[in-house]
């Protein structure tokens, strides 16, 4: 069954990047038409656990600074956009055991790109918060920049705000497939239905291994379970008392966010919690050992935040070998656009990448440096199918 209507642009998945790509592209005048096999902000995606965490100075490659400051920047258009908060500034405070990649890495991106930041020593951080106790040979860098972003409400905004501008959706919709078609591209869904967009832009999270078998060879999906806290001392760990942080222990990398929703603190591991085989595997809940062990690490450096585990969750990374993102044009089909994986550091960048992702379905380029991301560094003689 062929659907005759013909759209500019198709996006596939309505998870952090499409859905800003579908607001984008809709914000634009163009036709377009989104596709989730759940609904938007699910608890089978990358996106789920009530918030993530936003930083200017990034530790992980000063290449990503630009985008960041494009980021802030269309967050608060959308706040402005829909009257809504996705966005508040709480400060981070970034630590780790000495020559931490950590704290270098951060360092160094703020010195490059000349961003507010303070080094300061683990006494110091103690005492202008006082739910930290970190270890007098830590290294330590504060940015003021650093906040908390809530996914879900930034997914359904998304979500909303661009069907309010003329955006079609089909939520519990699998797509099958994703074919070139000349210049164009044609989407078959499960039931047989075939619809016909100027471009695709392929965004499913970690199922984006069953659209590009040869990409899916080389990624990891990975179980990340996320913990919350009942705080020992519920008003150190407020937004307006303790910032963000990420703390490079020996055996650990960790980050925790302030009692922003009345929830508890919660913290995670950035590290793997087990590898999946697919994204529909079942994911174990999170263990005893795992809430033990993350509650050791807050008991050490972040007292005032250790209490019992209060709720718990899990999300899924899709990994690249280099853990940068994958965001460009197919190599082989230029109409369609690839905006996987993130590693598990992409949601902060999701309002910026929707305005780059719509570039590349339009025009098959962008003036935003995505250089270090191009898909084809680690895909090579890709296929489409299911």
């Amino acid at each position: 069954m062929v659907e005759m209507q013909a759209y500019d642009v198709a996006v596939v998945g309505l998870g952090a990047m499409g859905s800003a790509a579908l607001y984008a592209a809709a914000r634009r005048g163009l036709r377009v038409i989104g596709f989730d096999r759940l609904e938007p902000g699910h608890n089978r995606s990358s996106s789920f656990g009530e918030s993530r965490v936003i930083r200017l100075a990034y530790f992980e490659h000063p290449s990503y600074v630009p985008l960041l400051r494009g980021a802030y920047r269309a967050w608060r258009d959308l706040e402005v956009a829909t009257g809504e908060r996705v966005l508040a500034i709480t400060g981070i405070v970034e630590a780790g055991h000495p020559g931490a990649a950590l704290v270098e890495g951060s360092v160094r991106s703020a010195r490059e790109h000349d961003l507010p930041h303070e080094l300061l020593s683990p006494r110091q951080v103690n005492d202008r918060f006082p739910a930290f106790n970190l270890p007098a040979d830590w290294e330590c860098v504060a940015q003021p920049d650093g906040g908390v972003l809530l996914p879900e409400k930034a997914i359904g905004l998304f979500v909303a705000a661009a069907q309010d501008l003329g955006a079609s959706v089909r939520l519990n919709t699998p797509v099958r497939e994703v074919q070139p078609l000349g210049d164009r591209v044609t989407i078959r869904l499960e039931d047989g239905t075939e619809i016909e967009a100027g471009s695709a832009v392929v965004a499913p999270g970690p199922w984006i291994r069953d659209f590009v078998p040869e990409l899916g060879k080389r990624l990891k999906l990975t179980r990340q379970p996320l913990l919350w806290f009942s705080p020992v001392h519920a008003d150190l760990v407020r937004a307006d008392r303790m910032p963000v942080f990420f703390l490079q222990s020996s055996d650990d990398l960790t980050y925790g966010l302030p009692d922003m929703c009345g929830s508890g603190v919660k913290a995670a591991s950035h590290l793997s919690g087990g590898d999946l085989a697919s994204a529909d595997e079942p994911r174990a809940e999170v263990s005893d050992d795992e809430k033990a062990s993350l509650r050791a690490i807050l008991q050490r450096y972040v007292p005032a935040a250790a209490g019992e585990v209060s709720r718990t969750s899990l999300c899924v990374y899709t990994r690249s070998p280099d853990e940068h993102f994958v965001l460009g044009l197919h190599p082989e089909a230029p109409q369609i656009v690839l905006a996987s994986p993130c590693s598990g550091h992409g949601f902060k960048f999701a309002s910026v990448i929707g305005e780059i992702l719509t570039d590349l379905a339009t025009d098959r380029s962008t003036c935003w440096p995505i250089g270090l991301f191009k898909p084809d560094r680690v895909l090579t003689d890709a296929e489409f199918q299911h």
